[in-house]
């Protein structure tokens, strides 16, 4: 990653101003690319807000077990003798109040609190997980397609073309339930975490292919660059160029891809689990509770209205923090 000499000259400044013992020194210390990129990260304040709003997310994610024993309450448990007779949440606000901070699920009488915890834990464990084993993927076939080519990447790109070409709802709302007769039968119950699974799956399967795409582009515009061939002549393995020599000067573009498809699998699991393909009846999710409180947009619209803010946040804060860091990693952006 290179800069021009202004921008440089610039960050060096405000990293100087930045730490009190830089000063007095004479001259400026080179920076790594990943160095340089941190400090235009850290002065982009849609970057440190939509940060810190995912850290928010991870963190009340990753404690959900610690939330529901200080809430006293179960993402299952039920509160029928808070309903009316017509199934709704008595009080304001769809039940809201101080024992039940978001209200009640009308029906069946779930606090929505605990329920958004657990979903949003659910959908960052298969967004992550998907998007993790998309990056590997796409990164080893891409790596290999670009470098070696010839008959391999000719097979690998006719293999993305196949996989670009399937359509992905459909494959998904065929491919779901198959697998669960395939492994239980019409009786059985199917555990909770088997639809999880079968999601990060699918995914995997239908997501590798633009990281790939990216990947191998970048591999084929620095396999004739001076130090690769340099490194070739010496006698460096194919694990050495491919690990050593290629993916350090590509992980950028990884990164900010990765940082995108996270997004991309949330929506993906609601929009599915909206549709019931996928996780089980008692999987917390906010694409079955949005699903669930189409019912009640008149009567009680608080149902609705926090699980889709909370999605909307999620991914709006998500997409922000892309789009921040692939301007950070972007030598030549004017942000």
């Amino acid at each position: 990653m290179s800069m021009s000499p202004a921008e440089d000259v610039a960050l060096a400044e405000i990293e100087s101003a930045d730490d009190p013992s830089a000063t007095g020194r004479k001259g400026f210390v080179g920076r790594s690319p990943g160095r340089l990129a941190w400090i235009r990260l850290r002065r982009d304040r849609t970057a440190m807000v939509s940060g810190a709003m995912l850290v928010l997310f991870v963190a009340l994610a990753l404690g959900a077990p610690l939330i529901e024993a200080l809430y006293g309450i179960g993402p299952g448990e039920q509160f029928q003798e808070k309903l009316d007779g017509f199934g709704m949440p008595l009080g304001y606000v769809g039940g809201v109040s101080g024992e039940h901070w978001f209200g009640l699920e009308p029906g069946i009488g779930r606090d929505i609190l605990i329920r958004l915890v657990h979903g949003l834990r659910t959908s960052l464990l298969i967004a992550f997980s998907a998007a993790v084993l998309t990056a590997v993927l796409g990164i080893v076939l891409g790596t290999l397609a670009g470098y070696l080519g010839g008959a391999l990447d000719a097979g690998i790109s006719w293999v993305t073309d196949l996989t670009l070409a399937m359509p992905f709802l459909i494959i998904a709302l065929a491919l779901t339930p198959t697998l669960v007769l395939r492994f239980y039968g019409e009786r059985e119950a199917v555990p909770p975490w088997f639809g999880v699974v079968v999601l990060i799956g699918i995914f995997a399967t239908f997501g590798w292919t633009s990281t790939a795409r990216l990947v191998r582009g970048q591999v084929i515009a620095l396999r004739e660059r001076e130090f690769v061939e340099a490194a070739r002549a010496s006698g460096a393995g194919l694990g050495h160029m491919l690990f050593r020599q290629l993916l350090p000067n590509i992980w950028a573009p990884i990164l900010v891809s990765f940082s995108l498809a996270v997004p991309q699998f949330i929506t993906s699991e609601a929009a599915l689990s909206f549709i019931g393909v996928g996780l089980s009846e008692e999987t917390p999710s906010f694409g079955k509770m949005i699903y669930r409180s189409l019912d009640y947009l008149q009567t009680d619209p608080a149902y609705v209205f926090f699980p889709g803010i909370t999605i909307f946040a999620l991914v709006f804060a998500f997409n922000l923090f892309g789009d921040a860091l692939r301007d950070a990693l972007d030598p030549k952006s004017s942000r």
